[in-house]
């Protein structure tokens, strides 16, 4: 940065308040994780009285999308004006076509870092970076090395032309798109997303214990070959994503052009995270329906249908394409217990939250 076109902050002689605001749900979970950390590395900065204290609110949306950072003022001003406010939002955000880690508001003293943008792997780390980078950015001390120490190779900050416009830490358009899709994955929590789907295990359920008790899907099992039973295994969890994200409309379209980009994210993360939910659906199925095969059918039973040895195989493969037929009945009738769950499950519904309704 050119000090002569920047000036910078005076530098506090000793301490620092900082106020943490995390989205509720993972980021609040990740600034717990890093709290203690983060006041230890504040300490050894800028040295005692540290002040730092952490709390959980949504980052809202404006009509045309921008943020809306009127509940972060109120929160400062009630925290006696902090040297740095630090809202850590599970809002994917973009400039220039690139992922965009955070930005810097210095008339407001706030930074906003992206959660998605850091990815999955080492986020712990790569939160405390950028949290510690933003604060030395708007509390700069007498180091010159100190925000630059913080700074890794996969992002780079745009620094501002003057004191008033916004500095941007963004990562690559190729690596740092993959690393923000798959923290919105993770956002999406698809582990917890398979019990919301109730109906669709249930008719997965009921359809796929049909395959333990008729013998000409026995039959049909053995004749398959492994390519071809891995290809109806990959068709039936096609079917139950499409189902989903067509009958709930969970596909998101761009308002505008300028959102594209982070609609492509939104849909991207969508697909994704229905993938694992009706992949863990799948197996799960296969897990259950090769239990009960094995305890159901006699093996002796099994050869003489089959006219084959009852191995480990031809349970495998009874369960497999049971599995396939009761994943693609479960697609037909999957539906979410309740509005709420649909409206939490990807980061596009979950952005309707955050927008305010234009009489508002």
């Amino acid at each position: 940065m050119n000090d002569a076109q920047n000036p910078v902050p005076s530098a506090p002689a000793h301490g620092v308040t900082v106020l943490l605001v995390a989205d509720p749900g993972l980021p609040t979970a990740r600034a717990r994780t890093v709290e203690d950390t983060l006041e230890r590395e504040l300490n050894s900065i800028y040295g005692p009285p540290i002040d730092l204290q952490v709390q959980t609110a949504t980052l809202r949306l404006q009509p045309d999308d921008t943020l809306d950072l009127s509940q972060a003022l109120e929160q400062s001003r009630t925290f006696g004006d902090p040297d740095a406010v630090l809202l850590l939002t599970e809002i994917p955000r973009v400039h220039d076509g690139a992922p965009l880690i955070a930005e810097i508001f210095p008339e407001h003293n706030i930074a906003v870092i992206s959660c998605p943008t850091l990815g999955v792997f080492t986020t712990r780390r790569r939160i405390l970076d950028a949290l510690l980078s933003c604060t030395l950015r708007m509390r700069p001390t007498h180091e010159p090395r100190d925000s630059s120490r913080f700074e890794r190779g996969w992002a780079h900050w745009q620094d501002a032309d003057d004191a008033d416009d916004h500095q941007k830490l963004t990562g690559s358009r190729v690596v740092g798109g993959v690393r923000t899709v798959a923290g919105m994955v993770r956002g999406n929590e698809p582990l917890r997303t398979v019990p919301k789907l109730s109906s669709a295990l249930a008719a997965a359920s009921a359809t796929g214990a049909f395959g333990v008790f008729y013998s000409s899907i026995w039959s049909m099992s053995m004749y398959l070959t492994t390519q071809r039973l891995l290809s109806i295994g990959v068709l039936a969890v096609l079917a139950i994503t499409g189902w989903l994200i067509i009958g709930n409309r969970l596909w998101d379209a761009p308002k505008n052009q300028g959102l594209a980009r982070v609609v492509l994210l939104y849909n991207l993360s969508t697909v994704l995270t229905l993938l694992m939910v009706g992949s863990l659906l799948y197996l799960a199925l296969v897990a259950v329906i090769f239990l009960s095969a094995v305890i159901v059918i006699d093996p002796d039973y099994l050869a003489e249908i089959l006219q084959r040895d009852a191995s480990v195989v031809r349970y495998l493969d009874i369960a497999w394409l049971s599995a396939a037929m009761g994943v693609v009945a479960g697609a037909l009738g999957a539906s979410f217990d309740e509005d709420a769950d649909l409206r939490t499950l990807t980061h596009g519904q979950r952005e309707r939250q955050r927008r305010y309704a234009e009489d508002e």
